[in-house]
């Protein structure tokens, strides 16, 4: 069963009728990791905030986005944004871009669990500590008073996180959320994301550059360039077996700095 399916998506700029997504068509399998992955400028954000509705002005979208039978595209914006945390929940590259500079981070927490559930402020707080915690973050009430400058990418992406094992969504899409964090961040954060899965059952888009990674996570893959699928697939498939030249490409790129490090190690021991 598929919880989401994309068909003939186009994404494009009306200021400049520049194509940004040309005819896309997926689909994401109930309880599965579905990778998208390629090279900076292929498509990969456009494509993830397209299914959440939240390109630019400026950029129009066309297509069919069924999410659990239902077009996404036909939905008014109010409908969208019920739908928008607790059903379909994003983690952004920037853990900074996801709050609010001017006020603390509780203040982001409180009003997204506000809009779904009918919590008191006490029960409010205690279960977003308790899902900070459950992502290693010491002390989630002082953090909660910090403003987003106070805390590191790590810490962010942690707490984006913890919210989403609050919202307990049916769907994550996870843009980069690696992407800006130091090597042991970067392993932390894929962990908690393996976790979160396990734990409440939810399909995941995960939006990455490194297959590395991605293998790590995903299920199924998905790869863009210039803003089109060259390649799509099971996982381990797609990596033994590459069929288009770019995902040969991937594959071999990622194959040779995995060996180039492996002698690097072997030279220093």
């Amino acid at each position: 069963m598929n919880i989401v399916e994309v068909e003939q998506l186009k994404v494009w700029d009306t200021r400049t009728d520049q194509v940004l997504i040309q005819d896309s068509s997926f689909k994401v399998r109930k309880g599965s990791c579905m990778a998208i992955v390629g090279e900076s400028g292929s498509g990969k954000s456009v494509t993830c905030r397209a299914l959440m509705r939240l390109n630019s002005s400026h950029l129009r979208q066309t297509g069919m986005i069924r999410f659990q039978g239902e077009d996404l595209n036909q939905l008014s914006e109010q409908e969208m944004r019920r739908r928008r945390g607790k059903h379909l929940c994003m983690i952004l590259q920037h853990g900074m871009s996801a709050f609010d500079p001017s006020c603390v981070v509780g203040v982001h927490i409180r009003e997204t669990l506000q809009t779904h559930y009918n919590w008191n402020i006490r029960e409010l707080e205690r279960r977003m500590c308790h899902g900070m915690e459950s992502v290693r973050l010491r002390n989630p009430a002082e953090i909660l008073n910090r403003y987003p400058h106070q805390l590191s990418g790590g810490m962010l992406q942690r707490i984006m996180i913890a919210l989403a094992l609050v919202l307990e969504p049916d769907v994550i899409i996870a843009d980069e959320p690696t992407t800006a964090l130091d090597t042991i961040s970067q392993y932390e954060v894929l962990e908690q994301l393996i976790q979160l899965r396990e734990r409440i059952g939810c399909s995941m888009i995960f939006v990455s550059h490194d297959l590395g990674v991605v293998q790590k996570i995903a299920d199924d893959v998905l790869v863009m360039k210039d803003g089109q699928i060259v390649e799509q697939g099971r996982m381990k498939s797609v990596l033994q077996e590459p069929a288009h030249a770019y995902t040969r490409y991937l594959v071999s790129t990622r194959l040779e700095l995995s060996n180039h490090f492996k002698a690097l190690m072997e030279e220093g021991s």
